[in-house]
């Protein structure tokens, strides 16, 4: 037994010297981590991707890592540096556009993201216009703290993009000349979008990569905004697209559901935006007297809808009282689901802008609600009749208890005598 664990621990120490001069080869790290502070290089890239996958210092920067001289490294013929703003996306391609090399490592990451970079703004005036400013791979994904999208340190983590793209573009004096506004994280944080993403942690809400793209990345243009709001709401993509909007948009270069909805600060829609009075979206284009019958459709719509939240409203109420008071309301809150469903399908329908095909779910929505209603209150009334019948049985059952009390003391009286 001594021998078998004498034996282990000759292994292990022979293992542990095995690995000691390749530990002490590594002078960049040795050497950074001397100087650095936390902020440092060689302090970040034990959380960096590169890292973690087995990549050290030379395989970015080249040189020879045994070397105690900086000027011996240096006149090292694969020495490469630190590259220039300008050089950072080929750099960074050396590996990336390497399908062979990257197959070692994540086979399933693209290959293409230069190419794609190129067709981006940042990538245009990158290479066109040699401007040292415009994003480049490090710029949004940091130099040596480099992290899987899905990690939750890293700047290109979802709820962590914002602030990544922000850090340029909400910074007026650096978007100076330009010609874009600064605004856009302001606006997107009170957006419907951005409430989901960093207030619910909710990570299927789109971040700015997802409407304007990743390393091809370019502002959705007036005909593109179909497929990148299409790509989460396909059916009212599909019906604005076979709608009498559509044509007319198309037309007059209006961008289909920023016209409506705006772009970066997409609030909760509501019933209100659907109508005809001043606060409406659909007013700010139409006008009873404009030669269409938009502004009729319009108020159509809004009465089925406003019909629809109503009668949604009572039967839920009526439904929640009943529910309350215990009586069994399965088949009544099952239709009051259905009636959900309406009014959601109802609201999706304005996209049609089409007010029989609202009218084809706010009609049958009705009819269920004001049957839950109905059934509910009928309920209700069983309960209080119940409580009724109950306290009038109480109450003979009492007088029965007390006359048959009352019958028993007169025999008694009477066997006594």
């Amino acid at each position: 037994m001594f021998s078998r664990v004498l034996a282990v621990s000759i292994m292990i120490v022979a293992l542990s010297l095995v690995g000691l001069p390749a530990l002490a080869a590594d002078n960049c790290q040795t050497c950074h981590f001397e100087f650095e502070d936390e902020d440092g290089a060689s302090h970040k890239f034990v959380r960096d991707i590169h890292g973690q996958k087995g990549l050290g210092c030379v395989d970015c920067h080249g040189g020879d890592p045994s070397l105690d001289d900086m000027d011996e490294v240096r006149r090292e013929k694969d020495y490469r540096g630190v590259p220039s703003h300008l050089e950072v996306p080929r750099f960074c391609a050396r590996c990336h556009s390497d399908a062979a090399y990257m197959h070692e490592y994540n086979p399933s990451l693209p290959t293409d993201q230069l190419e794609k970079y190129k067709t981006s703004v940042h990538g245009q005036r990158l290479f066109n216009n040699r401007d040292d400013k415009v994003a480049n791979c490090i710029s949004c994904h940091t130099v040596h703290e480099i992290g899987d999208a899905k990690m939750p340190h890293s700047s290109t983590h979802p709820v962590n993009l914002i602030a990544t793209c922000g850090k340029c573009h909400s910074d007026a004096d650096y978007m100076a000349g330009y010609g874009i506004g600064t605004g856009q994280v302001d606006d997107y944080v009170v957006s419907v979008h951005g409430v989901a993403l960093l207030e619910r942690n909710d990570l299927g809400a789109p971040a700015c990569n997802d409407c304007h793209g990743n390393h091809g990345a370019a502002p959705p243009g007036v005909t593109s905004l179909s497929a990148v709001c299409g790509n989460c709401h396909a059916i009212e993509a599909g019906l604005f697209n076979t709608s009498p909007h559509e044509p007319a948009f198309a037309a007059n270069d209006f961008p289909m559901c920023e016209t409506c909805h705006s772009n970066h600060k997409i609030l909760k829609p509501d019933d209100s935006m659907v109508g005809t009075h001043h606060e409406a979206v659909c007013a700010e284009c139409h006008a009873s007297d404009d030669g269409t019958r938009a502004f009729a459709i319009a108020g159509t719509i809004s009465e089925a809808l406003s019909r629809l939240v109503t009668a949604h409203g009572q039967a839920g109420e009526v439904l929640s009282e009943a529910i309350e008071k215990g009586m069994m309301t399965t088949d009544e809150e099952f239709r009051f689901k259905e009636v959900d469903q309406a009014l959601i399908q109802a609201r999706t329908m304005v996209h049609a802008f089409d007010a029989d095909s609202v009218l084809s779910r706010t009609g049958p929505g009705i009819l269920k609600a004001d049957s839950v209603r109905v059934n509910s209150a009928a309920l209700i009334d069983e309960y209080h009749f119940r409580r009724k019948g109950l306290g009038f049985a109480t109450l003979f059952i009492t007088i029965l208890v007390v006359a048959l009390y009352i019958k028993i003391r007169r025999i008694d009286r009477g066997l006594n005598e």
